[in-house]
């Protein structure tokens, strides 16, 4: 706890190979966002079976603003989405790490590819509602800061791209090989 009162860290622990998809949200009303956060949101993502895991900052799927980190490591998989039901831009800033984060036409073509390094000159991104898009992280450790309007309803969240593998499908693998090779040609 810190001298104002505030936790930054929940309280639970890293059970070994998790596939929680997210871990419960700080309890405080304050929550500062600290290097000790992201080392917690990493250690799990680490220990995770999808590699990857959110930890919420919004306490509800009610919030009318969802802001989460998210940690990934290489090789975690997010199918390619868009938010167009109900309509929602996204926000995303690389706080650790790098992601490359990837952009398709409505039949699935790569229409933009960057690199958002933390630290760096291009270190975040702003998207519209109703874009195809996906990202996956360069390099271990990779934590990103994450926020767009709620409520969240798992239903329509996400407008999965039928043109892409589903999670956990057999084509993952060659799909991100695919992107990655396309972003190694750029």
């Amino acid at each position: 706890m810190s001298a104002t009162g505030h936790t930054s860290v929940p309280s639970q622990s890293i059970p070994d190979k998790q596939s929680r998809r997210a871990l419960d949200p700080p309890v405080t009303a304050v929550t500062l966002l600290t290097q000790e956060l992201v080392a917690y949101a990493q250690n799990y993502a680490r220990s995770s079976s999808r590699s990857r895991v959110i930890l919420p900052l919004h306490k509800s799927a009610s919030d009318p603003l969802q802001r989460m980190l998210n940690a990934m490591e290489p090789g975690t998989y997010v199918q390619p989405h868009r938010h167009s039901s109900p309509p929602k831009a996204e926000s995303i800033v690389v706080l650790t790490g790098a992601i490359c984060f990837v952009m398709f036409d409505e039949d699935g073509n790569v229409k933009q590819m960057f690199d958002i390094i933390a630290g760096s000159p291009t270190f975040g991104i702003d998207v519209e509602a109703g874009i195809y898009h996906t990202f996956f992280p360069l390099v271990s450790g990779t934590v990103v800061f994450e926020a767009k309007p709620g409520p969240y309803f798992a239903a329509d969240d996400k407008d999965f791209a039928v043109w892409a593998p589903k999670e956990g499908s057999p084509g993952v693998t060659s799909y991100l090989e695919m992107l990655s090779n396309l972003r190694e040609k750029l």
